[in-house]
C-alpha cells in the first residue's frame, strides 16, 4: 500500500490543495492525518482525496465539533491516539505529540506524529516505525513537507512540497 501522511497544515489552504494533488497524483492507497488542520474551512479541500482518510486532532483544532461534522463525508478523524489497521493489515497509531503515546500499550507497526514542524524518520528499539511529516504549512521553518510510505517495503521518503512539480 502506498500511504499518504501530513500534520501541521494551520490554515495554509494552497499547501493543502497540493498536498491532495500530490498523493492523488503519486495514487495513494489511504492517507494519515497527525493533526493541526486548525479551522473548518480547511476541511473542503480534503474532499478532492481520492482515498480514504485517517487522522486525528492536534493540539490548535478551533472547532472540534465543526471539523467532525466536515469530516463526516471526508474520513475518520479522532482524538489521539488513534489506532488504524490499514487494507493490508498495517497497523499505525496517529497522535499529534509523541507524548500522547505514553503508556500506550497496544501493538503497533508504524507511529505518526506531528507538532514539531520539523520531518524526521526512525525506527525504534522494537523495529517499529516512526514518521513525523514535517509540516504542510510552511509557516515555522518555510519548507513544506509531507512523507510517503510503501508498507510492503516499510520504506518512507520525505516529500518537500516546494520541489514538487504539478500535473497539469
Amino acid at each position: 500500500m502506498r500511504v499518504g501522511i501530513f500534520a501541521d497544515v494551520h490554515d495554509h489552504l494552497d499547501n493543502l490543495r497540493k498536498v491532495v494533488e500530490l498523493f492523488n497524483n503519486r495514487n495513494c492507497d489511504c492517507v494519515l492525518f497527525a493533526g493541526d488542520l486548525v479551522s473548518t474551512f480547511a476541511v473542503p479541500p480534503l474532499r478532492r482525496l481520492n482515498c480514504p482518510f485517517f487522522g486525528c486532532f492536534g493540539d490548535n483544532e478551533g472547532n472540534k465539533p465543526g471539523l467532525l461534522a466536515g469530516f463526516s463525508i471526508v474520513g475518520e478523524l479522532q482524538e489521539a491516539p488513534a489506532l488504524y489497521q490499514l487494507q493490508d493489515g498495517t497497523r499505525a497509531v496517529i497522535v499529534h505529540m509523541e507524548r500522547q503515546l505514553r503508556g500506550f500499550d497496544q501493538p503497533f507497526d508504524v507511529a505518526i506524529c506531528g507538532h514539531t514542524h520539523k520531518p524526521s524518520l526512525r525506527r525504534d528499539d522494537q523495529g517499529r516505525l516512526w514518521i513525523n511529516p514535517g509540516e504542510t504549512s510552511g509557516w515555522t521553518y518555510r519548507n513544506p513537507t509531507v512523507a510517503l510510505l510503501e508498507t510492503e517495503t516499510m520504506q518512507p521518503e520525505i516529500l518537500e512540497l516546494n520541489t514538487i512539480v504539478p500535473h497539469r
